[in-house]
């Protein structure tokens, strides 16, 4: 099933408190990577993929997000406010719900750069949607190829396109590369005000509609000032 000009969610809320002293003054969104923003890179490629709305969700700095966001006239986009409470990355993409509409919608990280393979990674995502089988698909990007990530990884994947958490005898565990589809339908028993997508994320792998797909090109954290060098020379190459 491909969805057509869906709507999308930036999460651009957050502090950017591994980023300091970078994000003493500016938001962790619009430090510049090879003098772009961090967050121009994830609206190229929403715009590419022919998403028709995006909606944003401000906390930190937030006016200079709104002032950014007032630029760019190619694509619509609305603002979800988060001033007087950050609602983490669940609690702010359901205060959002009523922006997004009724049909699955893209989500991704502001601050995510992945460099696309043979076919764009939103593109992926768009074609593998099954409406009856899941209720979030999420771009998941082997360890070896990652720039910046020195973790262990969040998940495993089967050869279905389930997803499962990891456990510490997992081999191959890929880690989860902010983005992801997901219908509105996953969040009707979320809790309410703050919290994390992983309490839906756990919900929709217990009822065996949590799918994934593995990214076939690069995914670059930007996680600290360190690690700028690393991903301009990954865009670079």
């Amino acid at each position: 099933m491909k969805l057509a000009g869906p709507a999308a969610m930036v999460l651009a809320a957050g502090y950017g408190q591994r980023m300091r002293p970078l994000t003493d003054t500016r938001p962790k969104p619009l430090i510049e990577v090879r003098g772009k923003p961090l967050i121009d890179y994830g609206l190229d490629r929403l715009r590419a993929a022919g998403v028709s709305k995006i909606v944003i969700n401000v906390h930190y700095l937030s006016e200079q997000i709104e002032a950014w966001a007032q630029q760019r006239k190619a694509i619509h986009i609305e603002i979800s406010d988060e001033r007087q409470e950050l609602l983490d990355t669940g609690g702010g993409v359901a205060k959002a719900l009523p922006l997004l509409g009724d049909a699955p919608f893209l989500v991704i990280n502001s601050d995510s750069i992945w460099i696309d393979g043979a076919e764009p990674a939103l593109g992926r995502l768009l074609h593998t949607w099954n409406d009856t089988a899941m209720d979030c698909l999420l771009l998941l990007c082997h360890l070896d190829r990652t720039v910046g990530y020195d973790g262990r990884g969040d998940f495993v994947l089967s050869d279905d396109g389930r997803v499962a958490r990891r456990t510490s005898s997992d081999a191959g565990a890929m880690v989860y590369s902010g983005a992801y589809l997901v219908h509105p339908r996953l969040f009707q028993h979320a809790p309410s005000g703050k919290f994390s997508m992983n309490v839906l994320w756990d919900m929709a792998i217990r009822e065996g509609r949590l799918s994934g797909i593995a990214h076939t090109g690069k995914w670059i954290h930007v996680g600290t000032p360190d690690a700028i060098a690393k991903a301009e020379r990954a865009l670079a190459e």
